[in-house]
């Protein structure tokens, strides 16, 4: 998990983006799951499994696809499906 980041008393956990790279605030962020061989948006973040964290952009989701980054993240064999998640995050 990653680390919080202090804002004054309170604590805010900080995930780091599978495109860009950078650390940022949870609530900035997405969390894709593998769910039956595709890569899926989980919106409140509670579905079970490993999750990856991306920012919404068309930018971050693209680097993330071609770096084949989501695969590593999530820990699947072979291909997942990238089709929904694109729909998804680039409208």
């Amino acid at each position: 998990m990653g680390r919080a980041v202090g804002y004054g008393d309170k604590m805010k956990p900080v995930r780091t983006c599978l495109g860009c790279r950078a650390r940022a605030d949870r609530s900035l962020l997405v969390r894709v799951v593998a769910r039956d061989g595709e890569a899926v948006v989980d919106q409140s973040a509670i579905l079970p499994g490993r999750g990856a964290w991306v920012h919404p952009t068309f930018e971050c989701v693209n680097k993330s696809i071609s770096r084949k980054a989501f695969g590593r993240a999530l820990r699947v064999e072979g291909a997942l499906d990238m089709g929904r998640l694109q729909r998804e995050l680039t409208q």
